[in-house]
C-alpha cells in the first residue's frame, strides 16, 4: 500500500538495536490534512501485540531518558527487541524482564500525549523510578482546572488538556519528558515546552518517542527553542530515519481512500457469544492512568496489586482459552497493558494480545502486506466532549488467513461503561467471541 502512494521508509539511528522498518508499518489515514499514518508494532493501538513487548519497550525508551537525565550509558537489550518483534519464544518477556530491573531513580515530571502515547509515557514514566506523570486528555472532566492546553497540528482532534488533580507535582524546576508515539516534525512537542515554560521556566527537557522522523530543518527549530529560551532539549527514540513522500501525497491518499472500499466487519450472522462481567476490585482511590496525575507511590500500590487482578482475568478465561485480547479504550491505555501483561504472566500457556480502540479513522485493507487488515465501527460512548462520532478497533476482527481471538477482555472506565457501549461496541465483539467486560473507577476527586 506504501509502494502505490509512493512511500517509503528509510531506515537511520538505531539505538535499541531495531530499525524503523521493523518497529512501523504503513497505513492510509482518513484525514484531508495527512495522508499516511505509521502504525507501530510495539504500540498496542492499532495491532494486537504481545503485552510484554509493548511495556517492554515503553522500559527501553524511559531507559534511553534516564541515561540522557543521569548523563551515563543506557541498559543495552542486545537482539531482544528485534527478536520480540519477529516473535521469537519468550524474547518479549525477557526484555521486558531485563528492562523493570531496578535503576538508579530519577526524579522527573513525565508528560504523555493523548490518545496514542498515554501508555507509552506511563512506561517511560515508570522507567525513570521517581517520575511523576500525567498525560494530556480529550475529556473533560467537572472539579478538575485546565493546567494547559496545546494544538497536535496533524491529528483529526486537535484540543488537548492538562488536568492534573494538583498542581504543585507541575511546579517545580525537574526535567520535564515530552513522550509521543513518533517525532514527525516535533512541532507539537515544541509547542508545548513553549506554552510549559512561560508557565514555568524549567532548565532541562527531553522529547521521546518510538521513532525519530525529524530532518536537519526540524532539529534546528528545536535548537533554536532551546536557545531562545535559555534551557537544554534533548530527543532520544528507539529508532532514527525518514519516511520520503512524493509530491501529490494528500491528493493520492485521498483518491486511494475512495477508490477502494474499507467496510466494517459486519458478521454473517446474529452474534453467537455472550458477554460477561468480572469484578477486578481495582484498589480504591488508585487512579486508573495518568490523566490526573500518577505518582510514585501510586506505582507501587499498582504494583502490588496487580498479580493478584492478574490471577482474577486468569481464573475467568476458563481453561480453553488459547488466544485472548485484552482491548482498551481510547485514552485508558495503561490500565489495560498492565492488566494484559498480568494475564499473560498467569496464564503462560495463552496467547495474549493488547490493543485499544482509537478515533482514528484509518483505511482498512485485507491484504497481508497492509498494517491495518480490519476495522470494527461503532459509536462513540462516552458522551464525548466534542459530539457524538463514529470509533474503531483494528485488528481485532479477524481477516483472511488471520486467527480468531477466542476470547476477548475489555477494559474500560465507568464514565465510558453505558448503554451505547452495549449496544455498540459490545455487540460488535460478540459477533467474533465471548466477551468479557471489566469497568475500572475512572478516578475523581473525593468529595
Amino acid at each position: 500500500m506504501g509502494s502505490r502512494l509512493g512511500v517509503r521508509l528509510v531506515d537511520g539511528a538505531r539505538p535499541a538495536g531495531a530499525g524503523l522498518s521493523s518497529l512501523v508499518g504503513l497505513a492510509v489515514r482518513r484525514n484531508p490534512k495527512r495522508a499516511h499514518l505509521l502504525v507501530s508494532a510495539v504500540l498496542g493501538k492499532h495491532v494486537p501485540t504481545d503485552p510484554r513487548l509493548v511495556y517492554g519497550s515503553g522500559l527501553l525508551l524511559g531507559e534511553l531518558v534516564r541515561a540522557r537525565l543521569r548523563g551515563d550509558e543506557p541498559s543495552r537489550p542486545g537482539s531482544l527487541l528485534l527478536d520480540g518483534l519477529r516473535g521469537e519464544p519468550n524474547a518479549a518477556a525477557a526484555l521486558r524482564d531485563l528492562m523493570r530491573t531496578p535503576q538508579n531513580p530519577v526524579d522527573a515530571i513525565v508528560l504523555g500525549y493523548a490518545e496514542t502515547a498515554t501508555a507509552l509515557g506511563h512506561s517511560v514514566a515508570d522507567a525513570l523510578g521517581g517520575a511523576y506523570y500525567l498525560h494530556s486528555t480529550r475529556r473533560p472532566v467537572d472539579g478538575f482546572a485546565t493546567y494547559g492546553g496545546f494544538e497536535e497540528e496533524h491529528s483529526h482532534a486537535t484540543s488537548h488538556l492538562l488536568l492534573p488533580a494538583d498542581t504543585a507535582p507541575l511546579d517545580r524546576d525537574a526535567p520535564v519528558v515530552l513522550v509521543d508515539d513518533e517525532l514527525s516534525t516535533g512541532r507539537t512537542v515544541l509547542n508545548t515546552i513553549e506554552a510549559l515554560h512561560a508557565v514555568r521556566p524549567r532548565s532541562h527537557y527531553v522529547l521521546a518517542a518510538l521513532v525519530d522522523l525529524r530532518d536537519a530543518a526540524d532539529r534546528a527549530r528545536m535548537d533554536d527553542l532551546a536557545a531562545r529560551l535559555g534551557t537544554r532539549i534533548d530527543a532520544v527514540a528507539l529508532a532514527g530515519g525518514s519516511v520520503e513522500l512524493p509530491e501529490g501525497i494528500l491528493e493520492a491518499g485521498r483518491a486511494l481512500v475512495a477508490g477502494i472500499s474499507s467496510p466494517p466487519f459486519i458478521p454473517e450472522a446474529e452474534p453467537a457469544f455472550g458477554v460477561s462481567r468480572i469484578e477486578l476490585e481495582w484498589p480504591a482511590a488508585l487512579p486508573d492512568g495518568g490523566r490526573h496525575g500518577f505518582l510514585p507511590e501510586h506505582r507501587t500500590r499498582l504494583e502490588k496489586e496487580l498479580p493478584r487482578m492478574g490471577d482474577v482475568l486468569a481464573a475467568g478465561l476458563g481453561g480453553d482459552a488459547s488466544r485472548v485480547l485484552v482491548l482498551g479504550f481510547e485514552e485508558l491505555m495503561y490500565a489495560p497493558l498492565r492488566l494484559a501483561e498480568a494475564l499473560a504472566d498467569a496464564r503462560p500457556d495463552v496467547d495474549v494480545r493488547y490493543s485499544t480502540t482509537t478515533r482514528s479513522p484509518v483505511l482498512a485493507v485485507d491484504d497481508p502486506g497492509y498494517a491495518i487488515r480490519t476495522r470494527l465501527v461503532f459509536p462513540s460512548h462516552d458522551d464525548p466532549a466534542d459530539g457524538p462520532g463514529e470509533r474503531y478497533a483494528y485488528n481485532v476482527a479477524p481477516g483472511v488467513g488471520q486467527r480468531r481471538f477466542d476470547r476477548i477482555v475489555f477494559v474500560v472506565d465507568d464514565v465510558g461503561d453505558t448503554q451505547a457501549l452495549t449496544n455498540g461496541l459490545l455487540e460488535r465483539l460478540r459477533a467474533l467471541a465471548p466477551v468479557t467486560v471489566a469497568t475500572v473507577p475512572s478516578y475523581r476527586r473525593a468529595s
